[in-house]
C-alpha cells in the first residue's frame, strides 16, 4: 500500500498507511460528520494507529489533555434474573442455591460498608427480579437518599425500567416518574448490549428490544433524566451491526441531547453459553473506542472502563479516544462473575497514578461531569 503525510500540524507527522482513510482524515480535521461507510473502514482498516491518531485528534480538540475519573460505588441488589441470556453469567433463577437478594437494609448497609472515600455517585443494576416490586425500588431509593443526601444515584438499566414497567402494568413513563421522584438520579445505559434484532434473537432474546430500549432512553431523557449508552461486542456482531448500532446511539442524541456517557464494553465469555468464543483483544478494545470517538461526534465523553479492559489498555485507549476511566468501583459483581481478573476496585490515589502515568491530566468529576474539589474527609461539587 502507498504511504502519505496528509494534513497534520508541524510537530507532527502521520503516516496513513490505508489510502481509504484520506478521506475519512480530512473529515476529522475539517469537524464534519462521518457516514456509515466511514464506520465500516474504521473497523475494517488494518491501519489501526491512523485509527487512534484521528480518534485523539477529536479528544484532544474536546477534552483537551483532560481525563476523568469518579469516585463511585457499584451496589447490585440481587443476581436473581427471569432472563436466559446467553451473553450473561451474572443472572441467576431464583431457586439457585448460589443467587442472592439483598434485604432493604443491606442494600442501604452496603452502600456505606467498609470505605473511607466519600463517593460522589452509587451506580446500581441488578436482574429482573419476579418478586421485587416497583414500590420496593422506591424505598431503596429513598432509603439510600435519606442516609446518602450527596450521593448522586445512577440506577436500573432500560432493561431494568421496561421490566419494572411490565411487572407494574404501568407505562415506562409513569415508572420513570415514579423513580426519578423517589430519587433516582440518572441512568447508567447499560443493557443495550447490540440493537441488530438478528444478533438479539440469539444472545438476549428475553429482554426489550433494540428499539424498545431506544424509546426509553428517549422518554427518560424527555423527563430530565440523564443517562450514559453502552455498546457489547466481541460476540456474534459483525462490523455493520455496531456501526448501526453507534448511528442509531447518534441519531437519539440528535434528537434529545440526553447521553453524557458512551461505554463500549468488551463480551467476557467466561462461564455463559457463549463460553467457546475467544475473548476480545486489547487491539479490538482499544479500536472500539477510537470508531465511537470518531462516529459519536454528539456524545461528549467517551469511557475506557478500566474493570472491563484492564487499567493498561485503558491507559492506552486514552490516547485512542477515551477521556474518561470510570471510577473506583468497589466490589464489580457482573463482569467478575464472567471471568474478569481486574481488580474489583482501585482507590482515587490509584487512579490518579494511572492517569498521570499515559500522560493525561486527571480531574475529577461526579457524574454530571462537574469537577469535585476534595480534602481528606470531604467533597465539594463545582457547579
Amino acid at each position: 500500500m502507498s504511504s502519505c503525510s496528509t494534513r497534520v500540524p508541524e510537530f507532527m507527522q502521520v503516516v496513513i498507511e490505508d489510502s481509504r482513510l484520506r478521506p475519512i482524515l480530512e473529515k476529522v480535521q475539517s469537524g464534519g460528520r462521518l457516514s456509515c461507510q466511514d464506520g465500516l473502514t474504521l473497523f475494517q482498516t488494518p491501519d489501526i494507529l491512523a485509527v487512534g491518531y484521528m480518534a485523539n485528534i477529536v479528544r484532544e480538540r474536546l477534552h483537551g489533555s483532560v481525563t476523568y475519573f469518579n469516585v463511585n460505588r457499584h451496589i447490585n441488589p440481587t443476581d436473581v434474573c427471569v432472563a436466559s441470556c446467553r451473553l450473561c453469567a451474572f443472572g441467576k433463577r431464583v431457586r439457585d442455591p448460589r443467587a442472592y437478594t439483598m434485604s432493604l437494609e443491606e442494600v442501604w448497609h452496603r452502600a456505606g460498608e467498609g470505605w473511607s472515600e466519600a463517593v460522589t455517585e452509587f451506580h446500581i443494576v441488578g436482574g429482573l427480579h419476579p418478586e421485587l416490586t416497583l414500590d420496593w425500588y422506591c424505598q431503596m431509593l429513598r432509603g439510600l437518599k435519606e442516609r446518602f443526601p450527596q450521593v448522586h444515584l445512577k440506577a436500573f438499566t432500560m432493561v431494568e425500567v421496561g421490566y419494572l414497567a411490565q411487572r407494574s402494568r404501568l407505562p415506562v413513563r409513569e415508572v420513570l416518574i415514579r423513580l426519578r421522584d423517589a430519587g433516582m438520579d440518572s441512568l447508567p445505559g447499560g443493557g443495550a448490549e447490540i440493537f441488530s434484532e438478528r444478533v438479539r434473537r440469539i444472545i438476549c432474546d428475553h429482554k426489550i428490544t433494540g428499539e424498545q430500549w431506544l424509546e426509553t432512553a428517549r422518554t427518560a431523557h424527555e423527563l430530565g433524566l440523564r443517562s450514559n449508552c453502552t455498546m457489547l461486542y466481541g460476540h456474534i456482531e459483525n462490523d455493520a451491526d455496531r456501526v448501526d448500532h453507534l448511528l442509531k446511539l447518534r441519531a437519539l442524541q440528535d434528537e434529545t441531547g440526553g447521553f453524557v456517557t458512551y461505554i463500549p464494553l468488551a463480551f467476557h465469555p467466561d462461564n455463559t453459553p457463549l463460553q467457546h468464543i475467544p475473548k476480545t483483544t486489547g487491539f479490538l478494545d482499544i479500536r472500539n473506542i477510537a470508531v465511537a470517538r470518531l462516529l459519536l461526534d454528539n456524545i461528549p465523553h467517551i469511557k475506557a472502563y478500566w474493570i472491563m479492559m484492564t487499567p493498561w489498555i485503558a491507559q492506552i485507549a486514552l490516547r485512542f479516544g477515551a477521556d474518561d476511566i470510570d471510577g473506583t468501583v468497589v466490589e464489580e459483581k457482573i463482569y467478575h462473575d464472567a471471568g474478569a481478573t481486574t481488580s474489583q476496585s482501585l482507590r482515587r490515589s490509584e487512579l490518579l497514578r494511572l492517569i498521570r502515568k499515559a500522560g493525561r491530566e486527571p480531574v475529577e468529576r461526579d457524574t454530571l461531569y462537574r469537577p469535585v474539589t476534595r480534602t481528606e474527609t470531604t467533597f465539594t461539587v463545582l457547579v
